[in-house]
């Protein structure tokens, strides 16, 4: 069985839409999947499953998240390997008192992170964006919500994408790695 993280874009954060992270537990192993466990309140979660094409598993569990809770939203979803190449090949590596103003988008398609590119005259002095064909990498020492490009991925720009800071993306990949 291979090993998958799932993330949801814009549940549960200020008024947007609500998914119970024991409800999607619930829903994980509803549709087959096990060991899962899910990651502080901002639907996150990973999982094993027999299933080996993450795009199928998106499209199950957004239907499925849909139906569940009433909530329509992108649903991404990284097999274990794709997750680990996203953070060993980070072309940002943060000090750990940064992490939390170091943040990946992650796209199921390759192409929705290229059409980020059009966001790189947002760039402020002091930060740094990068897009790879994995995922595409913010640093922004003054903060997030100073950001113009963090706002802009929050916002209509990053529509068919998420985003997760360092912290809870280095998370995520220990919960898929298995310890030695």
């Amino acid at each position: 069985m291979g090993r998958f993280v799932v993330l949801l874009r814009g549940v549960n954060v200020g008024k947007g839409p609500r998914v119970p992270m024991a409800g999607l537990r619930e829903l994980l192993t509803a549709l087959g999947h096990g060991e899962v466990q899910t990651l502080l309140n901002s639907g996150n979660a990973v999982f094993s499953s027999r299933a080996r094409e993450p795009a199928r598993l998106a499209e199950a569990i957004a239907q499925a998240v849909e139906q569940a809770f009433g909530v329509t939203t992108p649903v991404i979803v990284k097999s274990a390997a794709q997750f680990d190449t996203i953070v060993r090949e980070s072309p940002i590596a943060p000090p750990e008192s940064a992490h939390s103003h170091c943040l990946v988008a992650f796209s199921m398609a390759p192409e929705a992170l290229q059409a980020l590119a059009v966001l790189q005259p947002l760039v402020q002095p002091g930060e740094r964006w990068v897009i790879t064909d994995h995922a595409a990498y913010l640093h922004c020492p003054g903060g997030l919500l100073q950001s113009r490009i963090g706002e802009a991925l929050l916002g209509r720009a990053g529509r068919a994408l998420t985003t997760r800071n360092w912290a809870t993306t280095r998370k995520l990949h220990a919960l898929l790695t298995p310890a030695t």
